[in-house]
């Protein structure tokens, strides 16, 4: 019997630059009702998530950051792993020296060094407002993550992620999207934070649904009994998966919730 559905929310339950179907919000709403604890499991921000979380009416606490950071409700801190310091502070010279636009996360706050059209995509349409300053004026510390992103050349990107996994095999360096190097602490990874809620319930791993669509949910995917890649899933997300249901845009992740969760039998 599943107790947690852990979802991650960009291209699994929110269609891109179109929000959600309603499908997914009656489906959400059945699995409230039913009990099922959804958890959202995110890159975003807290406060870029914490607007989903309202329109779907949940109250549970939200997994952001790559599972950096977890907040109930009310806006309480139950778990946090920060990118240290000084690894923040070598990476915002290496991003300088290689023309590498990069967003900084400090105290769930974004800031960044240029108002480039980079910034204005990326916050187009999530809540999210963001700060224009050098790094240089800022205390680096309680650093979220580091973002680089170049939405013009994603084999550029693919070439941070290798790069920054052979000089710093000790963070936690993935590639969310085909434009995004998300940079952070090795603690911080959707799999972590999911654990930790499943810990305080008592909700063992079988009892667990995950479901995402990127590289950066493969985390994620090995903290569930069933782990589902969506059918726009990357390649190795899907190696990963148990199951692959349907795309966003044919509400793959309602589909998946309604044979392992309200219909199990059709599991066999």
């Amino acid at each position: 019997m599943i107790k947690m559905v852990a979802t991650d929310i960009d291209g699994t339950i929110v269609k891109w630059d179109t929000g959600f179907s309603e499908n997914v919000k009656q489906c959400i709403k059945k699995l409230n009702k039913q009990g099922v604890k959804v958890i959202l499991v995110t890159g975003r921000m807290h406060c870029a998530a914490m607007p989903i979380a309202l329109e779907l009416r949940l109250s549970n606490p939200i997994v952001s950051y790559q599972g950096g950071l977890i907040k109930d409700f009310g806006g309480n801190t139950l778990y946090q792993e920060n990118l240290p310091d000084d690894y923040a502070k070598k990476l915002i010279k290496w991003a300088r020296k290689n023309d590498i636009h990069l967003n900084l996360y400090l105290d769930d706050k974004l800031y960044v060094e240029k108002d480039n059209d980079f910034v204005k995509r990326y916050t187009d349409g999530k809540f999210v407002t963001y700060n224009v300053c050098s790094f240089d004026d800022l205390e680096i510390h309680n650093v979220n993550k580091l973002l680089a992103i170049d939405y013009n050349d994603a084999e550029r990107v693919t070439g941070w992620v290798n790069e920054l996994h052979k000089d710093y095999p000790e963070l936690y360096v993935v590639k969310s999207t085909p434009y995004f190097c998300e940079i952070g602490s090795p603690n911080a990874k959707k799999s972590k934070g999911v654990e930790f809620l499943a810990n305080q319930w008592g909700i063992k791993k079988e009892e667990i649904l995950a479901i995402g669509d990127q590289d950066n949910d493969i985390e994620l995917l090995k903290a569930g009994g069933i782990a589902v890649a969506m059918g726009n899933a990357t390649p190795e997300l899907k190696a990963c998966a148990n199951y692959i249901t349907d795309t966003v845009e044919n509400d793959g992740f309602v589909k998946a919730i309604e044979k392992f969760v309200f219909c199990p039998s059709l599991q066999k």
